[in-house]
């Protein structure tokens, strides 16, 4: 008699926080190919890159999202959940990895600075699949549809197809109905930062940070053109930061 297949296990996470309509969204949207366990931190973690808690014990305290999925709540960031769930949460290793969905773009160089995208890349650095997905719009409520369709989408290639090992997607899509998906590059580009400086009620000075989104390139082909037109984006991303031409350019020169 053959052993009945479990279905694939999928961890699911988030930089938002466990309460958001983003990670309910994926949540859903992956249980639709396999067996759901999600380990999200606590509060909103956004843009806290791929710090780790190493001054302060984590917690994980149980949950359930709105009434189906059972999870942890973690007292950390986005790559504390996929370390802590790795190593003592789960009751068995992940097929898969997924993040978000993120309330706001992560494309271009938004990618260092997620939390989202750090969750994801975490998985791969543990050795799994991983996949970040985030929608374009910012608001709580926003349609999700299109976003949940490219998050089948992907989630069924990479479930069938696997990825190569150090290599993360970095999913973006619009909000509304998806006009389709494409594959991407990063976008060059940088955030030219300004802090206002303010007096709080005790007379003691402090800044906040404001400035823009600077796009430095107008070729197509990028993150941010492939959304400009509509369609979702998919990067492939890995943690390897080694400048590899750079490094061959420079083998054999001596200092």
């Amino acid at each position: 008699m053959t052993a009945k297949k479990s279905r694939p296990l999928i961890l699911v996470s988030n930089d938002d926080g466990i309460f958001s309509n983003g990670i309910k969204a994926l949540a859903e949207t992956a249980a639709e190919f396999g067996d759901i366990e999600v380990v999200a931190p606590d509060r909103q973690q956004s843009a806290v890159g791929h710090a780790i808690t190493v001054t302060t014990p984590l917690r994980a305290r149980p949950f359930q999202l709105d009434n189906r999925f059972s999870g942890r709540a973690v007292n950390g960031t986005p790559a504390d959940c996929i370390k802590l769930a790795h190593d003592k949460l789960l009751d068995r290793k992940p097929d898969l990895v997924v993040s978000g969905i993120n309330h706001g773009s992560n494309a271009g160089i938004n990618i260092i600075y997620s939390g989202t995208v750090s969750a994801a890349t975490e998985g791969t650095v543990l050795g799994y699949p991983s996949i970040a997905f985030s929608c374009t719009d910012y608001d709580e409520d926003a349609d999700m549809t299109g976003c949940r369709e490219a998050a089948r989408r992907v989630i069924r290639y990479v479930l069938d197809n696997g990825l190569k090992r150090g290599v993360t997607l970095n999913v973006n899509a619009p909000s509304g109905p998806l006009k389709g998906l494409r594959w991407a590059r990063q976008a060059e580009s940088r955030y030219v930062e300004e802090f206002e400086g303010r007096v709080d009620p005790h007379n003691r000075d402090y800044y906040w940070m404001t400035g823009k989104f600077e796009l430095l390139e107008q070729n197509g082909g990028s993150d941010i053109d492939i959304l400009e037109k509509g369609f979702a984006s998919i990067t492939p991303i890995q943690y390897d930061l080694t400048a590899k031409d750079v490094l061959r350019s420079l083998e054999n020169t001596e200092l």
